[in-house]
């Protein structure tokens, strides 16, 4: 009788295995699909934790021109900081969570409203067009690339090559405007989670019952992964959760009624790429 009972529980036992070993593959596999199919956290902007302040910081500028070809200029920018020390990291870079530039706090040259140029030294020259008119903004910035906004930390120069080459300072400018500066290039990994709207208004107070700034937001990659905000207050943001891929973000000036401010430089849109995972090294 022992030697037939055996045979019996053992056969069992496989067959009790081979039920409970058919259910476990299905419950990993459902969970799996319900991972890859959950819809991604929507796009955010978020506050930005206050920043040093710098309230005695002040930047001026002067520029010449030298004609270097039959229709062109070479413009040499040179700028006169105060208060404030270039490639010094900023006392808080290491909490900022964000991006930050291990060359310290620098210039943000912006011409014509194009992706800006960081100054680590208080000079630049470019090569510009002869019969051309220019806006030149720049400003102090924070070593993780943050603006500081104080009276006198950041400077237009408004001026024109003329057809001989020679540059002729013009009027300030005295109508709002609207100037780009970060996203900016490309975000890799960490760099991702908290993507730094930053931007500088001239000539402008925003407010509730003032002028605003229009933010659209998007991952041209994703079409779902979209997002518009107005910004009544002049502040740095952080974009979060904006995914990979090729991204956009277009600022427009408005005035209190929602309407498009008129006059040059109050709209721009820069494009930037974003790469959430790092890749693999081989």
């Amino acid at each position: 009788m022992k030697k037939i009972v055996l045979p019996v529980i053992v056969a069992g036992s496989v067959l009790l295995l081979a039920s409970c070993g058919e259910s476990t593959p299905k419950e990993e596999q459902n969970n799996t699909t319900d991972s890859v199919t959950a819809a991604p956290p929507p796009v955010a902007i978020a506050s930005v934790t206050p920043s040093p302040e710098f309230p005695n910081a002040s930047l001026a500028v002067s520029a010449k021109g030298e004609k270097v070809g039959k229709d062109s200029a070479k413009v040499v920018f040179a700028f006169d900081v105060k208060n404030y020390e270039l490639k010094m990291q900023t006392a808080d870079n290491g909490t900022k969570l964000c991006n930050n530039s291990a060359q310290g706090q620098h210039i943000h040259f912006i011409l014509d409203n194009q992706p800006y140029k960081a100054l680590y030294e208080p000079k630049n020259e470019v090569t510009l067009a002869n019969n051309t008119e220019h806006y030149l903004m720049a400003f102090l910035s924070r070593s993780y690339h943050e603006s500081v906004k104080s009276k006198g930390a950041a400077v237009v120069y408004h001026f024109k090559i003329d057809e001989k080459g020679n540059l002729k300072k013009m009027d300030e400018p005295k109508t709002p405007m609207l100037f780009y500066s970060r996203p900016k290039g490309d975000y890799i990994g960490k760099d991702t989670t908290n993507l730094l709207l930053d931007y500088y208004v001239w000539n402008c107070q925003l407010g509730a019952d003032s002028f605003k700034v229009k933010a659209e937001i998007a991952n041209e990659s994703k079409p779902t992964q979209t997002h518009t905000a107005t910004l009544d207050k002049w502040e740095p943001k952080f974009i979060q959760n904006l995914g990979s891929g090729k991204c956009k973000v277009t600022l427009t000036l408005i005035d209190k009624t929602g309407k498009e401010v008129d006059g040059p430089l109050t709209t721009v849109s820069r494009n930037f790429n974003t790469l959430v995972q790092e890749p693999i090294k081989q």
